[in-house]
């Protein structure tokens, strides 16, 4: 039986190249494509895919955006990020997203298409160079965890307190505050304050809302 594969991409030439390919394999089938992530769920929804194809930075949804949402409503759909980008914070956002795999396009052809097999058997597929990272954070947890002050300051965030609240509060000045928010920031692999609850909630680092304390 064929594997059913939708192809999410924003430049046309990538995504054609990518489409011709797997289409030539005969135990793949292309069976749509989408140039968004808006477009992407609802190609999703009419096609029913084993497998997603998602690139990451694209206009009107992003693709961890979209990820999160084809997984959440096709829990059986697995989405397998194709891009160019292997910073930390694209990978572990994409990750949390519920995507099986994390693939750069310098990805060779043979591989891609070997990939989207192992995908649709429901296997994590890596990139070497992101599987490296991964490894290494993993390895390193003290790189990732907050220390109790950047969780008390991250609290007040939660709180929805200001950076000069949050100061006032912790005998701190503001700019010591801003100082651990950005710590957070990178050791949670996020780059805005509202994420950095989420994920912090997510991985039970903060009390989420309406928790007792």
């Amino acid at each position: 039986m064929s594997v059913r594969v939708l192809v999410v991409d924003d430049h046309p030439v990538v995504r054609g190249g990518v489409v011709g390919w797997l289409a030539a394999q005969p135990d793949i089938e292309v069976v749509g494509e989408a140039g968004d992530g808006l477009a992407a769920l609802a190609a999703v929804a009419e096609h029913a895919p084993d497998v997603v194809l998602m690139d990451l930075r694209m206009p009107r949804m992003d693709g961890v955006t979209a990820t999160g949402r084809i997984v959440a409503a096709h829990p059986g759909v697995r989405v397998l990020v194709l891009t160019t980008y292997d910073t930390d914070a694209d990978i572990v956002r994409a990750v949390e997203a519920g995507a099986t795999g994390y693939l750069l396009k310098d990805t060779p052809l043979p591989q891609l298409a070997d990939a989207v097999r192992a995908a649709a058997r429901g296997e994590t597929v890596l990139a070497p160079p992101v599987a490296a990272k991964l490894v290494s954070r993993m390895r390193a947890p003290g790189v990732e965890a907050p220390t109790a002050r950047e969780l008390q300051v991250l609290g007040g965030v939660a709180r929805g307190l200001t950076n000069a609240e949050i100061g006032r509060e912790l005998f701190i000045g503001e700019a010591t505050v801003k100082t651990h928010l950005l710590r957070v920031f990178t050791k949670l692999g996020v780059d805005d304050r509202t994420r950095a609850v989420l994920v912090a909630v997510e991985r039970g680092l903060l009390p989420g809302p309406g928790s007792a304390g």
